[in-house]
C-alpha cells in the first residue's frame, strides 16, 4: 500500500478524488470549496482594522481555516513519511526546451531555481517575477472573486457563469503570460 502512495497517480484517480471534495462538503456542512478566501479569513482574525473588507463573521469561515492548515500537514506528513523522488520526471522535450529557449539548467526541485530563489530579488527579472508576479497573482485573485479552485472546482461544478469566465480568464492569462510575455521577458 505504501509503494502505493508514492507513486503519482494518474489523472483519472487523481481528479475524481479532487471533484470529490466539492460534494463532500456540501454534503457535510454545506461549504464551498476555495483557498485563497482562507487568507481573507487569516487577515480579518489577526488585523482587527477598521477595514471594511475584513470586517465579517470570520469565525463561521473557520473550517476553511482548518481545512488550509490540514493541507499543509498533510503535505509536510506526505514529504517525511513518502519522501519524494530524488528528480521530478519531466519529459526530455521539455528539458531541451527550457534549456534552449530559456537557459534553464537546474532541475533538481519542484521549481526552477533560476527563476523562483530569494536570490533572484537582487536583479529586475527576480523582481518581476516574484514580487510583481505575486501582487497581480493577489490582485487577479481577489478582483475575480476567488482562485482556481474555487472557481474551477466548486464554481464550475455548481454550474456558475462567473466562474466560467474567470476559469476561460485564467486559461487566457496562462497561455499570454508563456507564449508571448514570458518569452519578451528572456
Amino acid at each position: 500500500m505504501l509503494e502505493l502512495l508514492r507513486q503519482p497517480w494518474p489523472w483519472y484517480v487523481a481528479g475524481p478524488l479532487i471533484g470529490l471534495t466539492v460534494p463532500a462538503l456540501l454534503l457535510i456542512g454545506n461549504k464551498v470549496l476555495g483557498i485563497s478566501s482562507s487568507l481573507r479569513h487569516m487577515c480579518a482574525a489577526c488585523l482587527p482594522a477598521n477595514i471594511p473588507f475584513l470586517q465579517y463573521n470570520w469565525r463561521a469561515e473557520m473550517w476553511n481555516l482548518f481545512f488550509v492548515l490540514g493541507i499543509g500537514i498533510g503535505g509536510f506528513i506526505g514529504y517525511r513519511v513518502l519522501g519524494h523522488p530524488d528528480t521530478i520526471a519531466i519529459s526530455p522535450e521539455t528539458v531541451r526546451d527550457l534549456k534552449a529557449q530559456m537557459g534553464l539548467t537546474d532541475f533538481s526541485g519542484l521549481l526552477p531555481k533560476e527563476l523562483f530563489a530569494l536570490e533572484n530579488l537582487s536583479n529586475w527579472k527576480g523582481w518581476v517575477f516574484l514580487v510583481l508576479g505575486g501582487f497581480l497573482v493577489g490582485f487577479g485573485t481577489r478582483y475575480a472573486g476567488g482562485c482556481t479552485s474555487g472557481h474551477a472546482i466548486s464554481g464550475l461544478s455548481n454550474l456558475q457563469w462567473v466562474s466560467l469566465v474567470a476559469v476561460i480568464g485564467f486559461f487566457v492569462g496562462g497561455l499570454l503570460m508563456t507564449w508571448v510575455f514570458y518569452p519578451l521577458l528572456f
